[in-house]
């Protein structure tokens, strides 16, 4: 479902790859491509009250259970919802969210492991710029914090929690007014809802628009901002960066994003680290202009190991990873395809793959938005224990309540 909604997490990174266009020229090559065989649709969000458009990421308990959120649809005006779907793939909305509880979560959900889950939304709240909410395993609502602009704005990234039970996320936009919306801000909440401003960005090197944060063992954050950085790249604007925030509150910019030499640019999504210290993530660039998967190592080295080449056979502009134990990374693209060109999707439906330790591609899916399938994955992909990789495409599925669909829950097995 392409709403209103769902449109303002896509603008800073639409800008983006418009800019990008007139930055690089195209360069299409090879690519292997495998359609999975074993593509399962776990669930068809039907819009109304069911929900509609989950555009975060999914979270996995130990009974098997999915949790996600819904950016519209609900009980309430389509302000959104959270969602569990059981083992058995039945589907029970747990929560409609209302205005002054939060509106349009954008981003997946953090949990305590005893049916307490946290999140986020984009708007709603006290002044209508976003709130951190938390859902008790009875479904009791609460908001520990609204922002108000000056601390932040529109959060629409998942929360990671520590040991000691505090929150850690990124608003999108207000604080430092420099930005016209606002250049972000970096935040924790405890666990008795006292918020704290880490970080404000502002419009230079350290990056602006921050996206999704990780945690390492010690405690220290890492993240990417979608610009800034570089302000010889794209005119200004800059092209990202990575940073890190350690236990004291010192921020650090670990590499900046330049789109030279095939470089990366703009990077999306939350940073994936493994127990090398080192750290995974996709960005717009690359050799064709159509997205990225690169490495950062922990002495601030960048490699890019891998250019999408665009469809027919690749995808376009990927969205957040995912790792197994073996090293393998996989994830989607929000565009690109074998799909492109069609009437459901003139840019292409988007794909499912996988980049194995040598760098080598391959597509397990290709969305096609036609006959019940999704459309458009913008959340990353779950790993259960057996292998499968489990995910959502915001649009897509039924077409009855919702123009480009409501958007579907997939499965695709090893």
């Amino acid at each position: 479902m392409r709403s209103k909604t769902f449109f303002s997490r896509l603008r800073v990174t639409t800008a983006f790859n418009l800019l990008l266009v007139l930055a690089v020229f195209l360069f299409v090559f090879a690519t292997d491509s495998v359609q999975a065989q074993t593509y399962t649709i776990l669930h068809t969000f039907k819009g109304g009250n069911d929900g509609a458009g989950p555009t975060g990421g999914l979270l996995r308990d130990a009974k098997g259970d999915l949790y996600g959120t819904t950016s519209g649809g609900g009980g309430y005006s389509y302000k959104g919802t959270v969602f569990r779907l059981s083992a058995g793939d039945k589907e029970t909305i747990l929560y409609s969210f209302l205005d002054a509880y939060g509106a349009n979560p954008m981003a997946g959900l953090a949990s305590d492991g005893h049916g307490t889950f946290y999140g986020t939304t984009m708007y709603g709240g006290a002044y209508g710029q976003g709130t951190v909410f938390k859902l008790d395993a009875k479904r009791n609502e609460s908001v520990l914090h609204s922002f108000t602009g000056g601390d932040g704005a529109w959060p629409e990234t998942a929360l990671v929690r520590d040991k000691d039970s505090n929150l850690y996320g990124t608003t999108f936009g207000g604080g430092n007014s420099y930005c016209e919306y606002g250049c972000g801000t970096l935040f924790k909440v405890s666990k008795t809802g006292r918020t704290t401003q880490l970080y404000e960005f502002t419009f230079g090197a350290d990056g602006y628009w921050p996206q999704g944060v990780a945690l390492d063992k010690a405690g220290n954050l890492y993240g990417f901002a979608i610009w800034g950085g570089d302000l010889q790249c794209l005119h200004g604007y800059g092209c990202g960066t990575v940073f890190k925030v350690d236990t004291a509150g010192h921020f650090t910019v670990l590499y900046a994003f330049t789109l030279t030499g095939g470089d990366a640019g703009g990077p999306s999504g939350a940073p994936v680290l493994d127990g090398s210290g080192n750290l995974y993530g996709v960005a717009g660039g690359g050799i064709a202009g159509y997205g990225t998967v690169f490495k950062l190592d922990p002495n601030g080295n960048e490699t890019v190991l891998y250019n999408f080449a665009g469809p027919p056979g690749d995808g376009m502009y990927p969205n957040s990873l995912s790792r197994d134990t073996k090293g393998n990374l996989y994830g989607t693209t929000y565009d690109g395809g074998s799909s492109f060109g069609s009437s459901s999707c003139p840019y292409g439906c988007g794909i499912v793959f996988m980049l194995d330790s040598t760098g080598k591609e391959t597509v397990l899916h290709n969305f096609t938005g036609a006959n019940g399938d999704g459309a458009y994955p913008s959340g990353g992909l779950v790993l259960d224990p057996s292998g499968n990789l489990i995910g959502a495409t915001g649009s897509g599925g039924n077409f009855n309540n919702c123009y480009q669909g409501c958007g579907i829950l997939f499965k695709i097995a090893p």
